[in-house]
């Protein structure tokens, strides 16, 4: 195939698409809903962006820096509106602000090292490393300004530009960041773009893009690896999880209760690696179910923007219909709701906080990923059973094991078919490590140096240790 050669910049389309307020279920702003004219504009600005970008270490080091000074200072402005889109509580948008402005500071921070081949030749070979190009981030809705910040700030650490999409269900918050950004990056280095599909399509295939990095779900991220095939792009893949949690028979249930409730129902259970199904010793279930029961009821539920909300509402209503059609199945199917089961009689895609138990093991509240804040609690007899279990599934981003012996309950951890897994709390990470699922969790690795080089290409340089004839 011929190397893509940029082209003239076309006109813009001038579109928009309303934003809706998860809260109310109102529009209440608008975006750009760009197409494929402004698409080629961002792709080809990112190649003439990159000759320079990709030439200056300490540079790129020192913009990363001050975009982390920026996105900190924007604070103020960009967590309601993060709230507002998304629909998580104000706190919890200041969160995914600093944890936006820390991993940008990681990444300034790193840099690819060179390495010696030793074997044994009369040669000096190096391994060298070179960026890729520019760099297609497709960003889901759950955590908009985090899980861009898992994207660009590797790859512009690397050397690589963006071109980054956000979903159409929260596109505002990221133009913003786009917008404290450009103050502290040149031009093309990182442009964001907005709009409904295919837009998400065109830029996956765009053949002027070297690497797609995407999280979504598992039929979209199958249709991005097609569309980025046809350019042979590198691909990362994060498409969600099913994470189990198992209890062992030493647990101290109201020890845990708290961090294993907040574990699964956290940004109202819209989180790729939340506790998404729990399995308790038979004679402990129902302390357990009793245990995060009593929590799922008291916690207050409502706007993001009200100083005392602990949980929002779902982000969308084709997410709240798909949350009630998991939850009324299984209902139908002899579960019964220790809390919640519905949803809430107010404007706005509310669902009350669920806990299930009696479940069939086979409902697909249990087998498929309902990504909402409903928590079905299954009962096992040996331990084995549970381990089997929790396999039992197409997914493999992380699981946890609960107990009071750690030795034990590592042994049991280490069993689990996921990329991570935690004893004795669940869905924490660490900027400097490897993130990464098994099955259909994904392809490839994001986090720490594995995200770094994931976006660079190795170059090997031979030369003679003395001239030759």
């Amino acid at each position: 195939m011929a190397p893509y050669q940029p082209g003239p910049a076309p006109a813009a389309a001038g579109e928009r698409f309303s934003v809706l307020d998860p809260a109310t279920g109102e529009a209440f702003d608008e975006a750009p809903d760009q197409r494929a004219q402004e698409l080629d504009v961002a792709v080809r600005r990112a190649h003439e962006a990159w000759r320079s970008w990709r030439s200056d270490p300490a540079a790129r080091a020192a913009a990363l820096l001050a975009s982390a000074d920026a996105v900190e200072a924007a604070g103020p402005e960009l967590a309601p509106l993060l709230t507002r889109e998304q629909g998580k509580p104000l706190t919890e948008s200041y969160a995914e602000i600093a944890r936006t402005a820390a991993r940008l500071r990681w990444f300034a921070a790193s840099a690819p090292e060179p390495r010696t081949i030793q074997d044994g030749r009369a040669v000096h070979s190096e391994i060298r490393w070179r960026s890729l190009g520019p760099v297609a981030a497709i960003v889901p809705w759950n955590f908009p300004l985090q899980l861009a910040s898992a994207k660009f700030a590797p790859a512009l650490a690397a050397g690589n530009t963006v071109v980054l999409k956000p979903s159409p269900f929260t596109p505002l918050a990221t133009r913003l960041l786009g917008s404290v950004l450009s103050a502290a990056l040149p031009e093309g280095v990182l442009t964001m773009i907005t709009g409904r599909e295919p837009l998400g399509a065109l830029l996956a295939s765009h053949p002027g893009i070297r690497h797609v990095t995407f999280t979504g779900s598992v039929p979209t991220g199958r249709a991005v690896a097609a569309g980025a095939a046809s350019g042979l792009a590198r691909i990362t893949l994060e498409l969600g999880g099913n994470d189990a949690a198992i209890l062992l028979d030493d647990v101290d249930v109201e020890r845990i209760a708290d961090r294993l409730f907040w574990a699964a129902f956290r940004n109202c259970g819209q989180v790729c690696m939340a506790v998404k199904r729990v399995y308790a010793p038979a004679r402990l279930h129902d302390r357990v179910v009793e245990a995060l029961a009593a929590r799922a009821k008291a916690v207050v539920v409502g706007a993001g923007l009200d100083p005392g909300t602990e949980l929002g509402p779902l982000n969308n209503a084709t997410q709240l219909a798909r949350v009630e059609r998991y939850t009324a199945r299984a209902l139908a199917d002899g579960a019964r709701a220790a809390a919640g089961g519905h949803r809430l009689d107010r404007p706005g895609w509310f669902h009350a906080p669920t806990v299930l138990t009696d479940v069939p093991p086979d409902s697909p509240v249990v087998t498929e990923e309902q990504f909402g804040p409903v928590l079905p609690v299954l009962p096992y007899g040996r331990v084995d059973e549970a381990v089997d279990a929790a396999n039992a599934t197409r997914f493999g981003l992380g699981g946890s094991v609960w107990g009071t012996d750690l030795d034990r309950a590592e042994a049991v951890a280490g069993r689990l078919e996921c990329g991570t897994v935690w004893i004795n709390h669940h869905a924490e990470l660490s900027l400097a490590q490897p993130f990464a699922g098994v099955k259909e969790s994904g392809v490839g690795v994001a986090g720490g140096p594995w995200g770094l080089y994931g976006n660079l290409s190795p170059f090997v340089v031979h030369r003679p240790l003395e001239d030759r004839p």
